[in-house]
């Protein structure tokens, strides 16, 4: 008996060379195949691991180029567009030989996931749409800073609030990755509905997690601006809109846009959740994704 050499989707870490760039993606579960493209940009891929998930779905964690293990473009920092970012996910699709698959975005790659099925609708059974938005720039920023001013009141006088904030506030104004971490390590608690009654849980994520840094540039040095609310109204792709309650980045005034924009939608709402329903209610997390994957299958 010959041991078989382990398959593409086979569990653990995998890269692939498209473009002549190396892009690496993890596997874990099984069932229909779900790629999950991660946030930031630029975080790295594992604080997206969902164990609840994989229960159900072969979930592919891609992490993005200039992210991790793949590599970076040769206009690092800038130039990582969307439209980049979707060509990647296209060449992992033909270089894996995958029938319509399941595509999960979080964050930032909420914003890819939902540019990627609007130009290549045809490759999917399902879109997750996780704390994304149909728009950035000076409307999204001035909606975040609302929230951010709802999460100060609801946590006054908790000892680390102002070093929160306070990488909140530095974290656009950083160039390198070392500080970005940082940064990103400093403001998290902001990310969740109850950082600090749940501090035990989360520590150790919060210390763990990296970041790259990436502009919002693209490769001329032009502002990847997003504003994608009219070409929503014609996505065929059954979708499904997750948001936590106590988001302050993507909350539910962006998420109940989405629904209303993607006419084959449906929309759950985590209410003791901020940015990371699937760490904060993994089981409602879960519960919402399996319900949405038999709904696609009936």
């Amino acid at each position: 008996m010959t041991n078989r050499p382990p398959g593409p989707l086979s569990p653990g870490a995998h890269e692939v060379l498209l473009d002549g760039l190396t892009q690496r993606y993890h596997v874990y579960g099984s069932g229909p195949v779900c790629l999950a493209v991660p946030g930031g940009p630029g975080v790295t891929w594992d604080y997206l691991r969902a164990p609840a998930l994989e229960e159900f779905l072969t979930m592919v964690y891609v992490e993005p180029l200039g992210t991790g293990g793949s590599q970076r473009l040769p206009s690092h920092p800038d130039g990582y567009t969307r439209e980049r970012s979707a060509r990647s996910l296209i060449g992992l699709l033909d270089r894996l030989a995958l029938p319509p698959v399941f595509l999960l975005g979080h964050s930032h790659g909420g914003f890819v996931a939902q540019y990627f099925a609007l130009h290549h609708p045809d490759r999917l059974r399902g879109l997750v749409l996780y704390e994304s938005a149909p728009v950035t720039g000076a409307e999204h920023m001035a909606e975040a800073g609302a929230r951010v001013q709802e999460f100060a009141a609801r946590n006054e006088g908790r000892p680390g609030l102002p070093a929160a904030l306070a990488g909140l506030r530095t974290v656009g104004s950083l160039t390198d990755d070392e500080r970005t971490t940082d940064a990103l390590r400093a403001l998290m608690p902001v990310y969740f509905a109850r950082y600090w009654d749940r501090e035990d849980e989360f520590r150790d994520l919060r210390a763990g997690v990296a970041c790259s840094y990436i502009s919002s540039l693209d490769e001329n040095g032009e502002p990847d601006v997003i504003d994608d609310r009219e070409r929503l109204t014609t996505l065929g792709v059954p979708t499904l809109v997750l948001v936590g309650r106590h988001d302050v980045i993507c909350g539910p005034r962006w998420a109940e846009e989405l629904h209303a924009l993607v006419p084959q939608s449906r929309l759950t709402v985590l209410e003791d959740s901020g940015h990371f329903g699937h760490l904060e209610q993994p089981d409602a997390f879960a519960a919402a994704v399996r319900a949405f994957v038999r709904s696609t299958s009936a």
